[in-house]
């Protein structure tokens, strides 16, 4: 995984849409670095596209494995990333992409799996995952029901995508 973005490098923005909502992609050339769920109808900031340009071939490969994903038809991602986090969150986040397609762990499972006595520490690195979808967050749930999503504990339009991405994944009980 790459560090900070040097000031020579360019952000590439993508608006994608996806059945969850329009997703802001943003990429350096050489790595995804954030996926956000934008708000509909919010204005992106400048310069953001919803096609990549000819020669963005970073940015095609990105909209087409989420197109992919959002279809039914790509269960694992090939993509290049660079999430910017402290050491703890980037093994958080890298475990993360061990949990398989269609399955979930707990927040205390992928505790255990980077070594880590506190459930409650996963929970805040889920909710700080620059780059949702493709870093699963979403597989992780309480030991007793969903937990919550991209910072939402409660009811809401969060936690609601939550259960649209499982439930997409084919997981049973949501």
């Amino acid at each position: 995984m790459r560090e900070k973005l040097q000031p020579s490098e360019t952000m590439h923005r993508l608006l994608l849409s996806s059945p969850v909502g329009p997703l802001l992609v943003e990429h350096d050339g050489a790595a995804v670095r954030r996926i956000h769920y934008w708000p509909q109808g919010a204005h992106p900031p400048a310069g953001t596209r919803v096609e990549p340009t000819r020669d963005d071939a970073l940015g095609w490969r990105i909209a087409e494995q989420l197109r992919e994903y959002f279809a039914g038809t790509r269960k694992e991602f090939d993509l290049p990333l660079a999430p910017e986090g402290t050491e703890f969150r980037l093994r958080v986040w890298s475990a993360l992409r061990e949990i398989p397609y269609g399955q979930t762990r707990t927040y205390g499972d992928v505790a255990e799996m980077v070594e880590c006595r506190a459930a409650r520490a996963i929970g805040q690195a889920n909710r700080h995952n620059p780059i949702p979808i493709v870093v699963p967050c979403h597989r992780v749930t309480a030991g007793r029901g969903l937990g919550g999503y991209a910072g939402e504990d409660g009811e809401g339009k969060n936690r609601d995508t939550k259960r649209w991405l499982l439930r997409h994944e084919g997981v049973p009980g949501i």
